[in-house]
């Protein structure tokens, strides 16, 4: 028993000094976005990533307010609960928030789809991203992507340079040696910062933890319009509904990620707990883009292609 008990403080003192490390590497790189880069933001949608962004800005900026602004693309098929999330979250912080929306640039004409009420948004937000760069003039985008979770990621730089098109290429990115990085830009370019893209999502879900983190409650089980379509599970909204012939159920879901309503997708789950998710993250198979996101499906390539237009 006495064996027992060591294992398990061995085992949770190992994962405490690894996570840790991500915490210092992290604020090591959002200390030295601050120092080296002239106009550097914080891009914020209310997911669980970008909001352990935030617990990271705070321990690495507070008692000061953050250098820099937080900026949110809001593509107008946000879901209600993540909005609402977001807004207290900034309250309650005092920091400011800008929000840009996809919806001004279909106004604008400067996107264009071709079902503007049901085509997904996610990819749109590229343009509106860069149309937001260029007005505020920032030289530098924080954001919560990580390597894990896509393969176009995996090749991506913790500082990934875009040229003045806000165009990424995966065979021009600049070496990282030793914790060296290179922010030089020049006007009309910038960089994207990943301070997290050595975590993993269970790395992001035990520091939710440690930290007590609060989030928004789409994240734990709970019951839930469902539509069962093409092996995928799509929540039954004014967005999403359910094509003839098609069942409406009501089932324990939770979303591993939260973004589009129209492209992003809940799992079957009953874990309530932050502690529920670790023991379900820790045996799944299944990365949570590959279980949840419709437009990653389409191609294996498909995510490359949004990131060379200037996507997150």
């Amino acid at each position: 028993m006495n064996n027992f008990k060591n294992d398990i403080f061995y085992k949770n003192n190992l994962n405490n000094l690894y996570l840790d490390w991500l915490e210092s590497e992290a604020i090591h790189i959002m200390r030295e976005v601050s120092a080296e880069c002239n106009n550097p933001v914080l891009l914020f949608s209310g997911g669980k990533d970008s909001v352990v962004l935030l617990r990271l800005a705070e321990k690495a900026f507070r008692p000061s307010r953050f250098p820099f602004p937080m900026v949110h693309i809001d593509t107008g098929h946000n879901f209600p609960e993540v909005i609402s999330f977001r807004d207290n979250c900034i309250s309650k912080l005092g920091e400011t928030l800008i929000v840009r929306s996809v919806e001004d640039s279909i106004m604008k004409g400067t996107v264009r789809l071709r079902k503007p009420n049901t085509d997904s948004r996610n990819a749109a937000q590229s343009i509106t991203l860069l149309e937001t760069i260029k007005e505020f003039k920032f030289d530098a985008c924080i954001g919560g992507a990580r390597r894990d979770e896509e393969k176009a990621r995996a090749k991506e730089r913790i500082f990934s340079f875009r040229d003045k098109f806000g165009q990424w290429n995966p065979k021009s990115q600049r070496p990282e040696l030793w914790n060296l990085y290179n922010t030089r830009v020049h006007p009309g370019e910038n960089i994207r910062v990943f301070p997290i893209s050595n975590w993993t999502e269970l790395d992001i879900w035990r520091y939710i933890e440690r930290e007590k983190i609060i989030l928004p409650s789409l994240y734990f089980a709970h019951k839930r319009k469902i539509i069962k379509r093409k092996g995928l599970l799509i929540p039954f909204t004014n967005l999403t509904p359910a094509h003839p012939g098609e069942i409406i159920e009501n089932l324990m879901v939770r979303f591993r990620t939260v973004g589009d309503i129209l492209c992003t997708c809940p799992i079957l789950s009953n874990a309530t707990t932050v502690e529920d998710i670790i023991k379900e993250i820790s045996v799944t198979q299944i990365t949570e883009r590959g279980a949840t996101r419709i437009d990653d499906q389409n191609s294996e390539a498909s995510m490359e292609k949004r990131k060379k237009t200037g996507y997150f």
